[in-house]
């Protein structure tokens, strides 16, 4: 194979890689994909809280480092389908103000060279392409669109339901979710979800979560022209004697090195390694990185300011499909509070084994894990972190070295504070309990800015088309294009982004 030339190799089949190959795939032009994982093993493990939440049985075994040299044990996996076979699911559109310049708390998020206008159509075709469940009209924030959703809103267990309800009463706007899933709930028998209790944060060993590797990589290889190639980590990128040109992508399979070509080199292997993948490929004309003359590959490194709330409430909480509903009353701010806080989301129900195990969070002594689960509504919220060249990913002897200080934390402490309060609200009896924890750097799911894009090459990795400005032939198509972190959850607009560049690809292949 190492004598064959390809039109376009594409590095990584995460939400950007393996919606680009989904794209590129009908044109019949001979695509490559190199995937440095394997296909997730179908297990009993993949519904198995504390193999997948305590044990982490399914990150990769690499050994990062912090701004403080210790060690850091990402909590990412190397999968067809990349970060997706973890995710929540929850898909949302950046909002039309988030791509103009905002003021924070703690800074400017910076305006992006292209607009919402830019990406709606992407949008809508990336909602229907992951089978985004939802319902326009009762998020306050939400940006104008061309359409509703494809598939219908998840409908809320009776507790939700219960507490959207109150919420309501109490004047807040909660609604329902954006999902991407393949669930049908009109015809249960033609659903492959269940809804249970092991999506969000978990693989699904029924294949109905819309990830990468189903909804886009494996239909995507189901054409002659499309080759994937499992268990290949790319070690380098080779130019030419210029350096204006990609010449040679050099893979270890198997043991065995061989370098491969193509026309056009994608690389998609989410923000961290796709900035390490091309510091790592320096050479004589380019000494500092690949596309790396602004001296920004790697810099602007963001992943959200997140954590989580357990609300230990009064009332049973028997939910199984918790991850339903949202609020974004604060996304903007408040009255005695005009920046941006952020978004308050469920996410998937703690059990039992959970608890006991301290994840995600400890409790108290004097309260039983069974106890707190049985009662427990489980919140995750997240608030934008700002882009700060000195947050960044580089190599120290060829492993990744994360340099990370939050920022913008006050906005997200007076979320946190906030929501605790409204709850406490809802439910005043003394007996409840209030547990929040923020993630730490490890949960960097939400990964993006390392190679921003711009029209101005000294201020910018990628151009509007997500080329480098450096190199013709190279793209980079993942979250390390983001200029700033919007507030929700980012994946949505990864894969908008790669239908977009996939379109550009294909008139330039043409």
């Amino acid at each position: 194979m190492t004598d064959r030339h390809y039109d376009i190799i594409i590095i990584g089949t995460g939400a950007g890689g393996g919606t680009l190959a989904h794209r590129l795939a009908p044109s019949g032009k001979n695509i490559l994909i190199l995937e440095r994982g394997t296909f997730l093993p179908r297990e009993k493990a993949n519904w198995n809280p504390i193999e997948v939440q305590k044990q982490d049985r399914y990150f990769n075994a690499e050994t990062w480092r912090d701004k403080d040299n210790e060690d850091l044990k990402p909590a990412t996996g190397y999968w067809v389908g990349g970060n997706t076979k973890f995710y929540g699911g929850a898909l949302f559109r950046a909002k039309e103000r988030e791509f103009e310049a905002i003021e924070h708390k703690g800074g400017i998020s910076p305006a992006w060279c292209l607009k919402y206008a830019d990406f709606e159509p992407y949008y809508t075709q990336a909602e229907r392409l992951y089978h985004v469940h939802g319902q326009r009209g009762l998020d306050p924030t939400e940006a104008w669109t061309t359409g509703d959703y494809a598939y219908p809103a998840i409908s809320h267990e009776p507790r939700i339901q219960e507490l959207s309800d109150d919420l309501q009463a109490q004047g807040f706007h909660p609604f329902y979710l954006p999902m991407a899933i393949k669930l049908n709930e009109a015809q249960q028998f033609l659903s492959g979800c269940i809804r249970c209790e092991t999506c969000d944060g978990y693989p699904c060993l029924l294949h109905a979560k819309a990830d990468a590797e189903v909804m886009t990589v494996r239909p995507a290889i189901e054409y002659p022209n499309v080759t994937l190639l499992t268990d290949a980590k790319v070690l380098r990128l080779h130019t030419s004697p210029t350096g204006r040109e990609i010449t040679g992508v050099e893979t270890e399979i198997a043991g065995a090195v061989m370098t491969f070509s193509s026309d056009l080199v994608v690389v998609a292997c989410g923000a961290i390694n796709s900035a390490a993948l091309l510091l790592r490929s320096s050479n004589d004309q380019h000494p500092h990185g690949l596309a790396n003359s602004s001296d920004l590959v790697g810099r602007n490194f963001m992943k959200h300011n997140c954590g989580v709330i357990v609300a230990v409430m009064s009332t049973p909480n028997p939910t199984v499909f918790a991850k339903t509903l949202a609020v974004n009353d604060f996304y903007w701010g408040e009255p005695d509070f005009p920046y941006p806080m952020g978004q308050i989301q469920l996410s998937g129900k703690v059990n039992r084994e959970m608890l006991a195990n301290e994840v995600p969070l400890t409790i108290d002594a004097d309260i039983s894990a069974e106890t707190a689960a049985a009662r427990s509504v489980d919140w995750w919220l997240m608030a934008e972190d700002l882009p700060d060249p000195d947050n960044r990913v580089h190599l120290k002897e060829d492993s990744i070295s994360l340099e990370y200080t939050e920022n913008n934390m006050q906005a997200f402490d007076r979320l946190v504070h906030r929501w605790i309060g409204v709850l406490k609200s809802l439910d005043p009896d003394p007996n409840s309990r209030f547990y929040s924890q923020n993630f730490p750097l490890r949960w960097v799911a939400h990964q993006c800015g390392t190679c921003r894009f711009g029209t101005d090459p000294q201020t910018s990795v990628l151009d509007p088309d997500c080329r480098t400005h450096d190199l013709d032939n190279l793209y980079v198509v993942d979250g390390s294009f983001f200029p700033s972190n919007i507030g929700s959850n980012p994946t949505l607009t990864i894969i908008a982004n790669a239908l977009r560049v996939g379109e550009i690809l294909l008139d330039r292949l043409k």
